[in-house]
Order: structure tokens, then sequence, then C-alpha cells
């Protein structure tokens, strides 16, 4: 009999694989928290060039602020600085010593500017609180062009003067200059930040705007490819040394990297820790799902899988509501880092998965972990009945492919495997990097990035639960292709809508991000069934590979923006639909039997086999290996 009988023996799903699937899910809530993090703690507030203090200027008052406190965290009494407990790094901005005060912390504890003064067309100052002041400087509007007079910029008590003394966020006028075409400088003395919203961000902080804003999207990138280093990295270790092992050094490296990012004194040292948190996560992800995959009976399998991927949908919403209450960039990055070290503490219950015990020549400790957890399931007498030399017999077929020698090369040898496996790279590599160039970009929908977060979130659920039910009775096939031209006819159709409707805007975005949701479900299963069971983990690995790829090239397609605004999004719209195209090309699966070997796949072009109508096709075959990824 095969494995799936002996955890039938132990207790099939009994209260053990409900808690430690439970245990398992709860880390998956914040995996959603680092991934999308740099929404939040990257963010970019309005705003201007910094005025350099003019002889004889006197400091603003204490009442001056540069933010109107929008809730009472972010209000006077509450000022948030670092976990070092400084507003700032001293020394850690990417320009000069001259920007390393982006602003004056007052003593009422809500920002201000460091100099306080303002330009007007009379040569005549007016200080933030509306008294005068000392001639020589400007206001600047936070879009880049010359601001309309009166313009509120989001600081209160202050207008914008007349057009000739105002400029964008970027350049401003040079002081004391008169006569003829008045000449521009760019930003010299840094830029001060409307506040209002973002209390600190990375962007703030390090000044990663103008001509250093591509920084900010080059840190998303930089973490990304960390996700794709850790999963071939930390993705082998996890099939030598063990799942719960590597699970509980990545708790470890996560916990201590998400500190260190906190604590980051500059730009540089901030990318490094995001790139190794990034391999952290990636690895524990995939501990997690070699665990859940390789304890649950197969016909739960599906259902747990479910419900672990609405885990992380659930995270989504949730961080937007941490983020929310911690709008300080050093404190939430900790408060979605520090939970790993309870994780980490926790995990020491969690039991290794004894199929991998057995594989690894450790017959000895999965007799030991298997009547375990039959005692915990009150089965001990039927755990008792476990041998080394039982489970040797029953896993006899899973032993013998061991020795079967299978590479990479054999995902394109053959030319129908070789078919299947141009068509799936593409796809999820257009899945990927859609949906985060799409779940990304939330300022740019005119909305609250809370609220476009929850909904982003939120929308999973019903398109999760949709897509479920078609993969059942309208095919894998069709599903994946509806789903992926959907996601990039909408994607598309916002290049258009005027940026006044933003409830348009935001509908069809959401609508979008639904869909890449929904594909990424349906291409996991579709990926299973199309690969025989000898490659089916290197197929698997591979496509989720590309995946990562596209996560690292979305965020530099962004940087595109700068030149053609439009192209970006188009780009955006244009994979899923290309993918979707590839995605015509491959065979239908549904009712359709896991192919065993390549030989099989190869002859199934040739002749179709009959299904089973009543057949339900799980994530992968009982007496086969488990799904992991190399």
């Amino acid at each position: 009999m095969p494995f799936g009988a002996v955890l039938a023996q132990v207790g099939g799903l009994g209260r053990f694989q409900v808690l430690q699937t439970a245990l398992l899910a709860v880390p998956i809530l914040l995996m959603a928290s680092h991934n999308l993090l740099q929404n939040f703690t990257a963010a970019v507030p309005p705003h201007r060039c910094r005025v350099p203090a003019a002889p004889g200027a006197t400091p603003a008052p204490p009442s001056a602020t540069s933010a109107a406190p929008r809730d009472t965290l972010r209000g006077s009494n509450t000022a948030l600085r670092s976990p070092g407990g400084t507003s700032g790094s001293p020394g850690a901005t990417l320009r000069s010593a001259h920007s390393a005060s982006d602003a004056h912390v007052t003593p009422d504890g809500t920002a201000g500017s460091p100099h306080g003064t303002v330009g007007s067309p009379g040569g005549t100052n007016v200080q933030p609180d509306g008294t005068a002041g000392s001639p020589g400087g400007t206001w600047v509007s936070p879009n880049g062009t010359l601001g309309p007079t009166g313009a509120m910029l989001g600081w209160p008590n202050v207008t914008l003067g007349s057009p000739d003394v105002t400029l964008g966020s970027c350049r401003r006028y040079v002081a004391n200059v008169t006569g003829g075409a008045r000449a521009t400088e760019p930003c010299r003395d840094g830029w001060d930040y409307d506040r209002s919203i973002y209390v600190a961000t990375i962007v703030t902080e390090w000044d990663l705007v103008c001509g250093y804003r591509q920084l900010r999207q080059m840190a998303q990138s930089i973490y990304m490819a960390g996700v794709l280093v850790g999963a071939l990295v930390l993705g082998g270790l996890s099939d030598r040394f063990g799942r719960k092992a590597m699970l509980m050094w990545s708790y470890l490296q996560l916990g201590v990297m998400g500190t260190c990012t906190a604590f980051a004194p500059n730009y540089a040292s901030y990318c490094a820790f995001r790139f190794a948190g990034g391999m952290a996560l990636s690895g524990f992800g995939l501990s997690i799902a070699c665990l859940v995959v390789e304890w649950i009976p197969t016909p739960y399998r599906a259902i747990t899988v479910a419900i672990t991927g609405f885990a992380y949908t659930l995270g989504q919403i949730i961080l937007a509501g941490v983020a929310y209450a911690v709008p300080h960039w050093r404190w939430l990055q900790l408060s979605v880092s520090l939970p790993f070290f309870v994780f980490l503490l926790y995990s020491w219950w969690l039991a290794e998965s004894a199929r991998w015990l057995v594989l690894s020549g450790k017959a000895e400790r999965a007799v030991k972990v298997l009547q375990r957890v039959a005692t915990f399931n009150n089965r001990k007498e039927e755990g008792e009945k476990i041998t080394v030399e039982m489970l040797k017999s029953n896993m006899k077929e899973e032993l013998a492919a061991l020795k079967s020698s299978y590479t990479v090369s054999d995902l394109v040898r053959t030319p129908v495997i070789r078919h299947i496996f141009f068509c799936l790279s593409i796809v999820w590599f257009s899945i990927s990097f859609s949906y985060y160039g799409l779940a990304m970009d939330l300022q740019n929908f005119g909305v609250s990035i809370y609220l476009i977060q929850v909904i982003f979130g939120a929308v999973d659920f019903p398109a999760k639960v949709v897509v479920t039910v078609s993969l059942s009775y309208v095919g894998r096939r069709l599903s994946l292709m509806v789903t992926l031209f959907l996601a990039g006819l909408v994607i598309v159709a916002n290049i258009f809508v005027p940026t006044e409707l933003q409830t348009v805007r935001t509908a069809l975005a959401v609508i979008g991000k639904g869909c890449l949701s929904a594909s990424f479900n349906c291409v996991f299963l579709y990926t299973t069934e199309l690969y025989p069971t000898p490659i089916r983990q290197t197929g698997l690995g591979f496509g989720s590979t590309m995946a990562r790829v596209g996560g690292i090239v979305a965020p530099l397609v962004k940087m595109m923006d700068e030149y053609y605004p439009f192209l970006p999004p188009a780009v955006y719209g244009v994979a899923p639909v290309v993918a979707a195209v590839a995605a015509a090309f491959l065979p239908e699966t549904l009712n359709t039997p896991l192919p065993d070997t390549i030989e099989e796949v190869e002859n199934r072009t040739k002749q179709k086999p009959a299904g089973d109508p009543k057949e339900k096709i799980a994530l992968q075959p009982q007496d086969g290996p488990p799904l992991k990824e190399p």
C-alpha cells in the first residue's frame, strides 16, 4: 500500500494535521506583508524643493508645521521616530549632508520646515503660520509644473504665491536673480515633504525623488531577486536537511533580517537586508508548502492548499490595517518582522515530514514521528504497528524512483514536454509580471492606498471561489485563457480612462487584480497535471522561478513611466494577453488521469485516454513524490 495508507493509519486528517496546518498558515498571513510592504514603506508623499535659509532669517516658530495631523497616531503628541530614537539616520542620504535633515521636528511633535520661509512676488517671505519673514526663497508645487495662484499644497495655512515664483518638486528658481528670464536649478538643499499621510518612508528619509526616484523601484526588484535566490538555494537545502530544519532557519533569518532592515542606516544596507529577507521568505514558503502537502491525505490536499491561499489573501487586508496604524516605515518593518521570532519558538513542536525522512534513509526517525502523530490523534495502538520494514515496503516505488536520473534537460528533451514547458514559462512569467506591476502601484489610482490595498485583497476571495468552480466544470485551459485575457483587457483599458474618473479606474484595476489572482490558482493546478510524475516537481519549480523573474522585472518596467507614462501599463496589459494565447496551445487536463511517465504525455497527442468523469484530479498522486521546488 502507498504512503497515503500510512497517513490514514495514524489518523488521516486528524487533530494533529489540523493543528499543524493552522500553525503553518499563520506565517503566510505575513508573507503578503513582506511582498507588498514597499507600497507603504516606500510611499511617495507630495514634496517641494527645500528653501535655503536667507541671511538673517529666523527659524520657524514652534507652531509651524508641514503636516496636518490626520489622526491621533500622527498627531502632535505621538510623533513617531525611528527605532533608534531619532527621526532619521545621520549621514544616511544619497545626496549630501545638506539633505540629511529632510524635515525639522518641532517641539510639538510634528514635522516642519527647517528653514520656515517661503518666497512671494514682492520678495517678502511668509512663514507657514502666516507671519512675515526674510526675502529670498520660494514655495514649490508637488506636480513638477508651475502651480496656479492660491493652490494648496497640503500644508495648512500656506498658499502658493503667484505663478512666476512657484515651481515643481524637482527644480526651483535661482534666488536673488533679477531681470530677464529667471534661471532655475535643481533642488540643491533637499526637499520638504507633506507628512499628513505618510509620517516617514524610505523616500522621505533618503530623498528617493526626482533624479533618485528610480532607486525606489530598484529596491523592490532587489527584494524579488532575493526571493528568487532563496527558492534556488533554500529549496535545495530543504531536500537535503529537511523541511522543518529549513523552516526554522528561514523564520530566524527573516526575523533577524527584517529587524536589521528597520534599523538600516542607509539605502545600500536597506537593500542588502531586504534581499536577505526575500531569500528567507521564499525558504519558509517552500518548507510550509512541503509540510502541508506531505502530511495531508490526498483527498484533502486541494482544500488545504486553498485554505493556505486564502490566508495569503487575508494577509493583504491585514497589511493595510497595520500600515494605517503604524505610519512610520521603521516601526512598520518591525511590526511585520518580530512575529517570526514567535513562529520560531512554536515551530519546535511541528513534526518533520515522515515521507522525507523515509526517502532520506532515516526510517527509524520516521517511525517515531508517525507514532507521535498517531498518539496525538488518539490512534496509539495503530501507530505502534508501524515498523521500519513496513514503511520501506509501502514506499518501495518511491524509493526506486530516487534511483532514476531525471534532470532539467528532460523539460526540453521531447517535443510535447518541450511545447508544454515553453507555454507554461510564458504564462508563469506574465502572471507574476502583471500582478506585481499592478499590486505595487497603488498610489496611481488617486484614492487612499490603505483602502485600495483592502479592496485588492478582498477581491481575491470571490475570484478564487469562481475560478475553483470554473476549473471543475469549464476546464483548466479555458479558465486560464479567460482570466488572463480579461486581466490584460482591463489593464489596457485603464490607460484610456481619464484620471478624473477615479472610481472607474479603481474598478478596472480591481477586476484585473482579481483575474490575475485567479490565474495563479489556475496555472498552479494546471502545471501539476501537465507534467508527468518524474519531472513534475522540476517543472513546477521552474515555473515558480519564471514567476519570480517576472516579479523582478515588473518594478524595472515601471521606471519607463518617466519617459513614456503610458508604456508601463501597456506592457503590464499586453503580457497577460500574450500568455492567454500561449495557454490556448496547452492540452486540456479536466478529468484526465495524472501522467506517470514522459512517454505517456508524448502519446496523449496521438490518442486521448478516456477519463472518469467523476474523477477528482488531486495535486499529486498518492504514490508519487511530494510536490516541491528544487
